[in-house]
């Protein structure tokens, strides 16, 4: 039985098996994860989740991130797990099924606090989620069924909170059980014009995930078996299910263990949804080679230069056209969730700005005159010599065409943050910084950056909790 399999996997990884850059990587993604929520504080739906949770004070639970406030974990994990996800600037993985498997990290790191776990146990909990996560991603697509990438989310966290909680083997498998029967999310949340809800799905799936593991800790039992069952997972949600080794597990005849997913998994250079990263990057690329060639490089000339442009192509393969790139919605955003899930905006922004940054997504941008007379040139199109390069390569092609009649061309195979094309710890703290700042003050970020990097040696993760509270709040 499949749930059987994730419990006793759970149960043998420990930190002492994890691979140096198993351990480093983990501390990578939890930088850049509080980083994201940091620069996700004002947001409204971070807001409304955090209101919430500010209604059940808990004096020996879970922190709200940037408070000193206290409440039930599962509560925490919601509302710190929109935090990190709003700005769609954490880390991804594309498979089968793409996913953010540092939406986990939240989860974490709540129940890790009430339960005084240490930080090498946080580092297995953390290593364990997106192993069992991207492993299920790898083994079935939920999206053509209907489905959101979210409903595996329950299953990785409800694993990890079990790990946590020291559960045994027969309560991790109910734990699974609990998770896996009730927490089945609709695609809906990613079509046409993106809600708020954009930020919470995933968060409200690890709220339940860490619910299933308490109540199995209690005793609750739950449909079995949930996988293979006659209306189980499999035969209503995705399909069979065929997982492979999981890390650290060894094949047989004297290969070598089986890599780690998380080493697998990107950080994101730019806000943007991760198909369109590599559009931003060519097409930051065209519009440097097209104001060389045909302007002069002060602003206002420099716009004038744009406004020649006469079409934009943006070439691309099949997933990342569906996600981003054919709803009409794409080409006329009216929320921040659907801009920057939009290849014409995004690559719109990108040719006339020259970057892409958090404010590319204001409001008043989304109204932008010159911005929607830039999209209403994009055309969208997939080329036919991208088809099964992905997941092992995102390829973009911008090509741009101009009064004048000349033609520019950029492709991007491997954008930056990518295991082709890693972003470096250095590049992970900048981004860290630049998110905190005016947040947290320099003191305070470069005592949470210090703590990130020797996450291991810490005896209970509460310790990073103060080094998050954000100006004003103490």
């Amino acid at each position: 039985m499949i749930a059987d399999r994730l419990a006793a996997y759970s149960r043998s990884l420990t930190y002492t098996h994890l691979p140096v850059e198993v351990v480093h990587e983990v501390k990578r993604r939890v930088l850049d994860s509080l980083g994201c929520a940091l620069g996700a504080w004002d947001a409204t739906p971070c807001r409304i989740a955090r209101r919430y949770a500010l209604s059940v004070k808990v004096p020996r639970g879970s922190t709200l991130w940037g408070t000193g406030f206290r409440t039930l974990p599962d509560l925490a994990a919601f509302a710190n797990g929109a935090l990190i996800r709003y700005l769609d600037f954490n880390d991804t993985y594309l498979s089968q099924e793409p996913a953010h498997p540092s939406d986990n990290i939240a989860a974490v790191l709540a129940l890790g606090e009430t339960t005084r776990a240490s930080g090498k146990l946080v580092i297995e909990a953390m290593a364990l989620a997106y192993e069992i996560q991207c492993r299920l991603c790898d083994a079935a697509a939920l999206r053509p069924r209907g489905w959101d990438h979210v409903t595996y989310g329950p299953l990785s966290s409800a694993l990890a909170a079990a790990k946590l909680l020291n559960l045994p083997h027969a309560k991790t498998v109910q734990a699974v059980n609990l998770a896996g029967v009730a927490n089945v999310a609709l695609r809906q949340t990613r079509v046409g014009d993106l809600s708020m809800w954009k930020a919470c799905a995933f968060s409200n799936a690890t709220r339940n995930g860490v619910f299933a593991a308490m109540l199995a800790r209690e005793g609750m039992t739950g449909p079995s078996p949930i996988f293979e069952g006659e209306k189980g997972f499999m035969k209503l949600v995705s399909g069979p299910l065929d997982l492979p080794h999981f890390g650290g597990e060894r094949i047989g005849n004297g290969q070598p263990e089986t890599p780690y997913k998380i080493v697998e998994t990107y950080i994101k250079h730019y806000p943007v949804e991760y198909h369109a990263q590599t559009a931003v990057e060519a097409a930051l690329v065209v519009r440097e080679e097209l104001l060389r060639a045909e302007g002069p490089s002060d602003e206002k000339s420099s716009r004038q230069t744009l406004e020649r442009i006469t079409e934009v192509e943006i070439g691309s393969y099949d997933v990342a056209i569906e996600i981003i790139g054919r709803d009409p919605e794409k080409w006329h955003p009216r929320t921040r969730e659907t801009a920057d899930h939009s290849f014409p905006f995004c690559v719109a922004v990108a040719l006339l700005d020259g970057t892409v940054t958090l404010r590319s997504f204001d409001e008043k941008r989304l109204t932008d005159p010159a911005l929607q007379a830039l999209m209403d040139k994009i055309r969208v199109v997939e080329r036919e010599e991208f088809a099964g390069w992905y997941p092992q390569a995102m390829p973009t092609r911008i090509t741009v065409r101009t009064a004048s009649g000349k033609e520019y061309v950029k492709q991007v195979d491997f954008p930056l943050g990518h295991p082709r094309n890693p972003m470096s710890d250095r590049e992970v703290e900048e981004k860290f910084r630049s998110l905190a700042d005016g947040k947290l003050s320099r003191t305070r970020a470069g005592r949470l950056v210090e703590a990130v990097w020797r996450l291991e040696t810490l005896g209970d993760i509460g310790a990073l909790m103060p080094l998050l509270k954000v100006k004003g709040l103490g």
